[in-house]
């Protein structure tokens, strides 16, 4: 295989060479310097693109590309690739759904048991020789909302079910195969929910579907958690929420600017944080990347991509 795939990622370097072992050239350009300078100076030899959903690839990216045929992305998201501009150019755009869904669950759980049991302020306590005593809920027999029931919705739903939580969830259409509570709207599945997780793609369709009145129905005592794209959650209306208790907590892994974080949410007690790093794991890295490499075999041979995504 003789294909140049240009490397806008930088989390998955050490299962790159998967990609080399089938055949394919890589030019690495993880920052904006180097990706504006690949696609400015090396168009003549690019045909395959790999990316992720917040970094997108852009109209006049693909026009400086010639020989450009098809992008892949890590992981479900695909919410900045111009797929209209791609669609315009006959360019086949893949993404990588449920492969690291199961990463991402356990993650969004962990998430949720260090905010509801108050982990990481615990374990400040102790190092702080403070022994912080504070009784905080239970997980057995709450609602938990999922906003997203495709696979990584499911997978959370399955964990919520080991801890004897009731699932509620909302997504575009009701699914048939599960006996889950359906909600027809965001705010109603905040009205019926304990625990609230963000599951669903980013993109204009979903962005603020959590507002200030989502928010004030999911309630005091109501924590949410987000595993998704930030976008999804109206940000300035959360940390109001947060800062006046009108919601429990917050557990965020995504960010409206990465990797600027607000100072806002910084300075607040009530959420824990991390750097987007849901999807990761040896497991869900290698899986990913195997499956471009699938993607990207089939296309160069003439046979339908695994995973197409469709404007």
């Amino acid at each position: 295989m003789s294909a140049t795939v240009l490397v806008l990622v930088e989390s998955v370097n050490e299962y790159l060479p998967i990609l080399e072992n089938n055949g394919f050239r890589l030019i690495l350009a993880p920052t904006p310097a180097t990706r504006a300078e690949a696609v400015a100076t090396r168009g003549d030899e690019i045909t395959a693109v790999l990316t992720r959903g917040p970094l997108g690839f852009f109209a006049e990216e693909m026009d400086a590309l010639p020989k450009l045929q098809i992008i892949c992305v890590l992981g479900a998201g695909y919410e900045r690739v111009d797929l209209p501009a791609a669609q315009a150019r006959g360019i086949t755009v893949t993404n990588g759904a449920g492969v690291n869904a199961p990463t991402v669950a356990d993650h969004a759980m962990a998430l949720l048991l260090s905010m509801v049991r108050d982990i990481t302020l615990a374990d400040a306590s102790v190092r702080r020789s403070e022994w912080r005593k504070v009784t905080r809920p239970a997980l057995a027999n709450k609602r938990i909302g999922i906003l997203g029931l495709g696979a990584v919705g499911m997978a959370i739903a399955k964990r919520a079910q080991g801890f004897d939580m009731q699932v509620c969830y909302h997504s575009r259409t009701p699914r048939t195969d599960v006996d889950f509570q359906y909600c027809a709207t965001p705010l109603a599945l905040a009205e019926v929910s304990d625990f609230l997780i963000v599951a669903t793609p980013g993109g204009a369709v979903t962005r603020h579907l959590i507002d200030k009145a989502a928010l004030k129905a999911l309630g005091p005592e109501g924590f949410i958690v987000n595993i998704a794209r930030a976008s999804v959650i109206a940000t300035d209306d959360l940390i109001d929420a947060l800062r006046h208790d009108r919601i429990a907590g917050a557990a965020l892994d995504v960010f409206d600017d990465e990797p600027q974080v607000p100072d806002a949410l910084k300075m607040l007690s009530n959420v824990v944080l991390t750097p987007h790093v849901a999807g990761l794991s040896p497991q869900a890295s290698q899986a990913t990347v195997q499956l471009v490499a699938d993607n990207l075999l089939a296309f160069f041979a003439g046979k339908p991509v695994l995973t197409p995504v469709h404007s």
